[in-house]
């Protein structure tokens, strides 16, 4: 039977060997992160609040949302 932990597999023993690695992955999330969750707040988005605060996608659910919120406000404004 294999008994391996999360604290001995491969992504662990990456994350060790390239701490500088791991470091700049975290800040990049959690800045995607906070912009994204600042805005869904902004913008009264209740349920993509609580998406990006629970779901951690390295930044990309963050990244799409922005986009797509950029695009959504760029068209109200041509309509307005």
């Amino acid at each position: 039977m294999n008994t391996q932990t999360a604290l001995s597999g491969p992504l662990f023993s990456f994350m060790i060997a390239h701490p500088f690695i791991t470091l700049f992955v975290i800040i990049w999330s959690l800045v995607w992160k906070l912009i994204a969750l600042w805005q869904a707040g902004k913008h009264n988005h209740l349920t993509i609040f609580i998406i990006i605060g629970v779901v951690n996608t390295v930044g990309l659910l963050e990244i799409i949302y922005l986009i797509w919120l950029y695009f959504k406000d760029k068209e109200e404004q041509k309509t307005a």
